[in-house]
């Protein structure tokens, strides 16, 4: 285990912020992460988790220690006569892991293709797309409890799964998650009724196909972090009660909106923030993609302190308009390395 000391962390979020880390470490096992917790104890630092770095915002110096997730492997635990349980490390490359199921004949996963991060990170805020979610198919997490300084599996009941949350969110300094088991379909179970999807399929319902069209529609409409520095979706897509809802959709007719359970109504956040004139608008470095309204980006090197003021006038336009608050879905991390509200 190596610690470096004053490491630019530019390189390692999605949103390229430049970033300088007081303290730095990769950890490729659970003895590596036992080490860095102990160095961070004896020196007094808080630890931040970087896994991917698709879903923060990072400030100008961070004084803490950065523990860069990089648990790989993937191991066959179990199958039945339709499912296959399978261990995978939460340091590989969640968009690679995704490909690798549907050469290997598992379904469930292949409408969650090309979403950035890592595999670690995804039962955190529970990612989902075009009608599914990860957590569907999450038999359990394996972390290491600071708490109780000891491994634990957390079983998928237990993880609190709903859009965009988890435990892990409620709790962000407890656990580490090191492994996710993956109980996956050996039969194909498409899911292509949302949105676009259905259309792009055509004739053909295979999970290949369904996973084609699903990394086609997401370049199309997103831009490449390395092209255009961004988390994805930057905001949740808000989810109010049926009587708001009732009020909105009679101003405004054409609003894209999905029931929910217990009398909600989610809506859609791009359409919101499309119709407030946001897409394609910037504000000095850092604007809203001209392709989807939904993705921030930074043009230029741009700081923290930019983002805030781009994503602070969405919200404030959306909210004028529509009435509507805007939550952010990216971490915000403070100087010590502590999360904060947006």
């Amino acid at each position: 285990m190596n610690i470096e000391s004053q490491v630019q962390l530019k390189p390692f979020n999605t949103l390229s912020l430049n970033s300088i880390a007081s303290h730095y470490v990769k950890i490729q096992s659970i003895v590596d992460l036992q080490q860095a917790l102990q160095f961070s104890k004896a020196h007094d630092l808080n630890v931040l988790l970087l896994s991917g770095g698709s879903n923060m915002m990072l400030p100008e110096h961070i004084h803490a220690l950065v523990v860069a997730i990089d648990i790989q492997g993937i191991e066959f635990l179990s199958e039945d006569a339709e499912s296959k349980t399978i261990k995978v490390g939460a340091g590989q490359v969640w968009h690679d892991f995704v490909l690798w199921t549907t050469t290997q004949q598992l379904y469930g996963l292949q409408n969650l293709a090309l979403i950035p991060g890592l595999v670690g990170a995804s039962p955190v805020q529970n990612i989902g797309a075009y009608g599914v979610e990860v957590g569907e198919f999450i038999q359990s997490v394996e972390v290491y409890d600071r708490q109780s300084a000891q491994t634990l599996s957390i079983q998928a009941q237990d993880c609190h799964f709903s859009y965009r949350h988890s435990i892990f969110k409620d709790d962000p300094d407890r656990y580490v998650i090191t492994h996710v088991i993956f109980k996956l379909l050996k039969h194909a179970d498409l899911k292509v009724n949302y949105g676009d999807l259905k259309d792009a399929m055509m004739d053909d319902m295979s999970a290949e196909n369904l996973q084609k069209q699903v990394i086609h529609i997401r370049q199309s409409k997103l831009p490449d972090p390395n092209e255009y520095p961004n988390v994805g979706s930057f905001f949740k897509n808000p989810i109010i009660k049926q009587q708001e809802f009732s009020q909105l959709i009679a101003k405004f007719p054409n609003i894209p909106h999905y029931p929910q359970a217990g009398n909600h109504v989610k809506i859609a956040a791009g359409w919101l923030i499309d119709q407030s004139g946001w897409k394609g608008k910037q504000l000095n470095q850092v604007g809203m993609f001209h392709k989807q309204a939904l993705v921030l980006v930074n043009y230029a090197d741009a700081t923290l302190t930019d983002v805030r003021a781009t994503y602070q006038a969405v919200q404030k336009d959306v909210f004028e308009k529509f009435g509507v608050h805007l939550e952010p879905e990216p971490v915000l991390y403070n100087k010590l390395g502590l999360i904060e509200n947006h």
